[in-house]
């Protein structure tokens, strides 16, 4: 503003309309000439406020915190769903399971004499006789567990965490609890799983996989002597029988527009992470049996160590269960390759 009013031009121009120094009403409402400063502007251009610049109007713009938290996922469990679940109010659960069965029934005619000598004609009416016999068979609870730390501070400024804490440890908890019941080697506080328990049966893989899972079937029915309820496969393996083709490259399936419910052979297919490549279940999964001790349960505590002292806690995830296969012959291992 100095600048302008200092300049002779303006002054010459200002007189002339205000020869007292005071613009009569006449001549108020005109616009002074073009005054070349000849580069004065420089002295009070300003910085231009752009919202980029956290010192200038960015400093005002705050995220949003939508308060959306996305996890890295899980593998789906689920055995759980296709077995039978019950509880139990102790450490050691007990079943009687029937080992042989020997079945002698035949049509008897009637005795026609008083004491049997075996003489021609003679008719002893005598009923055969069967047989069978049992075990008494025991499976203990188990413990699974898993723990994290956390500072107190953690817990009471970010109130979101303790909820992301206990579902992951829940989810821990049911992904290992999957695990064991396929592949525990019953060591230690393993379960004994699906894929190491005596007495399940085989069916080796012979020219392909569909006639070797049709041959599963019938062996099940036979040397089981139930009826099936699903397949449990591993993902990429089933993968490998819905791509199977015929000669002229049909898919047996139904192929990427099949909408319909996954079957193979008519009985329903679930998949499962934890079951090994290179095999299949097939079974009557009712015959398998988790018995809960204690569902998963959260606990915190700062008596760990020394976390008293250092504003730390423990948080707790555990269960109890027991597992079994009350038939272990309802169940067979299919190869296929």
């Amino acid at each position: 503003a100095g600048a302008l009013l200092d300049d002779p031009a303006y002054k010459a121009w200002y007189k002339s309309i205000a020869p007292n120094g005071l613009i009569p009403d006449s001549k108020k409402g005109l616009t002074s000439p073009t005054i070349d400063l000849k580069g004065g502007i420089g002295l009070w251009k300003k910085d231009l406020i752009t919202g980029a610049d956290d010192g200038s109007a960015g400093a005002f713009v705050v995220p949003q915190d939508t308060g959306i938290y996305e996890p890295l996922g899980r593998y789906p469990t689920v055995l759980r769903d296709l077995i039978s679940v019950r509880q139990t109010t102790s450490d050691l659960v007990e079943y009687v399971r029937q080992v042989t069965q020997v079945n002698q029934a035949a049509p008897t005619a009637e005795a026609n004499v008083t004491e049997y000598t075996a003489y021609t004609g003679e008719v002893s009416g005598e009923k055969p006789e069967g047989a069978m016999t049992f075990e008494r068979v025991q499976e203990p609870v188990k413990t699974i567990a898993v723990w994290v730390p956390a500072t107190k501070r953690a817990l009471s400024d970010a109130a979101q965490i303790r909820g992301i804490i206990d579902q992951e440890l829940r989810d821990d908890l049911a992904d290992e609890l999957e695990n064991q019941m396929f592949n525990g080697n019953g060591v230690g506080e393993n379960f004994t799983g699906l894929a190491n328990q005596a007495g399940t049966l085989l069916e080796e893989y012979a020219t392909g996989i569909l006639p070797t899972t049709r041959k599963a079937i019938t062996n099940l029915k036979v040397n089981g002597r139930t009826r099936p309820t699903a397949w449990v496969f591993n993902p990429a393996d089933y993968e490998t029988v819905e791509l199977l083709q015929d000669t002229q490259d049909r898919y047996y399936f139904g192929g990427p527009m099949n909408s319909g419910p996954t079957r193979l052979w008519g009985i329903p297919v679930v998949e499962s992470f934890h079951v090994a490549e290179g095999s299949a279940w097939l079974g009557n999964w009712s015959k398998a049996v988790l018995w809960d001790r204690q569902q998963a349960t959260i606990s915190v505590s700062d008596s760990h160590s020394d976390f008293f002292i250092r504003n730390m806690v423990a948080i707790l995830g555990e269960m109890r269960a027991a597992f079994g296969l009350i038939r272990p012959a309802a169940f067979i291992e299919v190869e296929l390759s």
